[in-house]
């Protein structure tokens, strides 16, 4: 290597730090086009994501629109939520965790890591576990679990099979710690997980609140639905009530954007135009990356619903 040669260390940007299924990573370009298109002139926003997720649109946002100011967050699932607070202000707990996981891990000869990851995956199922534990090794089962799926029975135990991996990373330590830093950018109100109508109390009442939602989607048929993310059912009944509930948050003028599938009705009409009949509805084409069966990977289209 020349004398003056300078070796330029990686830098990391922080993107999500699990696989999450319906994650927004490919449509991120698509959404930012569809974004106001005064958004960074505007002063000291709040964005609010009640369903975030693996959180490539929360990522994204904090990225790239210095506007914002602070950000509020929410999901249903605890151990998603325990990550979030950990990586955000203590994130040498979770990496100190997940190092002793991984080299545990990769101390064991690769055929009998399915069993350790077995003896894992009941662990993460047991009672009593701390929290911090707990958020580990979703992590940990994230990477290591068949093709990155959450998906839990009706007992809302976590049944994904071992996913054969050779080379998982399971503890990205740069990553979590770039994480870290653009969270911390901001003021971050993490809420309890729960019912996503919690955010609305913090949403600024001085400045401009965006709300982006990414609910469980309509299934585009009745075998083409996924709804084992938790033992919760999201269904038509709950489509309608987050209709109100943006209705409810329109009327105190809030920006709204949220994507959910192109479903139709029994009458093959659009579902979601006729829901949100007085909303500005764009398709984009979307590329489903989970399903097991690699001929099944495909485009298909998603609305963005919007009040602006």
């Amino acid at each position: 290597m020349p004398k003056n040669s300078v070796v330029k260390k990686k830098t990391f940007v922080a993107k999500p730090f699990i696989k999450w299924a319906g994650g927004k990573g490919s449509l991120l370009q698509k959404l930012e086009a569809l974004l106001p298109a005064d958004f960074d002139d505007l002063q000291d926003v709040t964005y609010i994501e009640p369903f975030v997720g693996g959180g490539a649109m929360l990522f994204h946002m904090l990225h790239h629109h210095k506007c914002i100011k602070r950000a509020v967050i929410n999901d249903i699932n605890s151990d998603l939520i325990r990550c979030y607070q950990l990586i955000a202000r203590t994130p040498e707990i979770l990496i100190d965790r997940l190092s002793v996981i991984e080299n545990n891990y990769y101390s064991v000869e690769f055929p009998s890591r399915k069993e350790l990851y077995y003896a894992y995956r009941d662990q993460y199922n047991s009672e009593g576990i701390h929290p911090d534990e707990r958020a580990a090794l979703f992590i940990f089962l994230n990477r290591t679990c068949y093709n990155g799926l959450y998906r839990v029975n009706a007992s809302g135990k976590f049944n994904v099979p071992y996913g054969k991996s050779k080379k998982p990373l399971i503890c990205n330590r740069e990553l979590i710690m770039a994480d870290h830093q653009l969270l911390s950018s901001v003021e971050l109100i993490i809420r309890q997980p729960g019912d996503y109508k919690s955010v609305r109390q913090n949403l600024s009442r001085n400045n401009v609140n965006f709300v982006y939602f990414d609910p469980p989607y309509r299934p585009l048929s009745e075998t083409s639905s996924f709804k084992e993310y938790s033992n919760t059912p999201f269904e038509d009944r709950q489509q309608e009530e987050l209709k109100l509930f943006c209705d409810n948050l329109s009327n105190q003028n809030c920006l709204i954007m949220q994507s959910n599938s192109d479903s139709k009705t029994e009458n093959g009409d659009s579902y979601f135009e006729a829901l949100y009949e007085e909303y500005d509805i764009q398709r984009v084409l979307a590329a489903r990356f989970i399903n097991a069966d690699p001929e099944k990977r495909m485009k298909l289209t998603e609305v963005v619903i919007r009040n602006y």
